[in-house]
């Protein structure tokens, strides 16, 4: 199926595109990789008046640090923050998830920033983002505001930007102490959705404490879900193996599945479970080595 008509627009500048979204208001969408919202278009399921190409401002096009925290600039693709040396120092968990997102053909145009504005539940970096507790930059022709993920992740596929505002930088703070994350992911084939997914983060104090903990999940809700009661389960508390059974099973419990083709609600909450268990003895293996 062919998308409906729609204009076109390639800005040469951030300043251009800012001032065509305010100019077009709710008929523009901003195309930057394009590996949801082109498919999105084909299937008729959107059909936006105008397109706002991006893929000429280059200069959004980073992977640092950068005061602080580690910063993905607007044009980033997914394949720039494999392997990369400052996601590996700053966010383990970011690491452990990249090269789970899709396939290789749609890491290698596919951006992060696109990814996480398009807030698909079954999509991983949310809940990458909502378990280490970035922001997002949003930017307009009237200046910048900078949304912390639990704000911008509003439901299925809706995110908080005011009309005129495209995400221009997602940042991840650096952890305070010794840190590690994973995300562990199911799924039926290489590049395939998830039928269910965790992300892990902790974060230790020089005596092994839990000074920060994060736990989202992927496809088990209309959004990907930060489990706020698991990880003040954690925070303040020593490690241990009937710890993270316990947050695990409030995990689980915390998630509202469907049953589809990829299995039973309860079989997807008992992989929550599994996972999130496994995910926080893997981010405290990994943080406890670092320490």
């Amino acid at each position: 199926m062919y998308p409906p008509a729609f204009e076109y627009w390639s800005p040469r500048s951030l300043d251009e595109a800012l001032s065509k979204l305010q100019e077009l208001g709710n008929d523009g969408r901003v195309l930057a990789g394009g590996q949801s919202l082109i498919p999105m278009m084909k299937l008729r399921l959107a059909a936006p008046a105008n397109l706002v190409d991006i893929n000429n401002l280059t200069d959004l096009a980073y992977v640092r640090a950068d005061n602080g925290h580690l910063a993905i600039g607007a044009l980033a693709r997914h394949a720039d923050v494999v392997d990369n040396a400052d996601v590996k120092a700053i966010s383990p968990t970011m690491a452990s998830a990249a090269p789970w997102v899709a396939d290789p053909l749609v890491r290698n145009r596919g951006t992060v920033a696109g990814s996480i504005a398009h807030c698909d539940p079954e999509g991983d970096w949310n809940s990458v983002m909502l378990a280490v507790g970035a922001s997002v930059v949003a930017s307009s022709s009237s200046g910048q505001r900078v949304i912390p993920i639990g704000e911008f992740v509003v439901d299925f596929f809706t995110n908080s930007l005011d009309e005129g505002e495209m995400v221009t930088e997602v940042r991840i703070p650096r952890p305070a102490g010794a840190a590690g994350g994973a995300y562990l992911k199911l799924e039926r084939k290489i590049g395939d959705y998830a039928t269910a997914a965790v992300a892990t983060f902790l974060d230790l104090a020089g005596d092994g404490t839990i000074t920060n903990a994060g736990i989202a999940l992927t496809a088990v809700a209309s959004k990907n879900l930060k489990v706020t009661e698991a990880e003040q389960l954690l925070i303040g508390q020593t490690p241990s193996d009937e710890l993270f059974g316990e947050a695990a099973a409030i995990a689980a419990r915390a998630c509202d599945p469907e049953s589809d083709v990829r299995g039973p609600a309860e079989y997807k909450r008992a992989v929550i479970n599994a996972y999130t268990k496994r995910g926080l003895d893997q981010a405290f293996a990994q943080a406890k080595g670092g320490s």
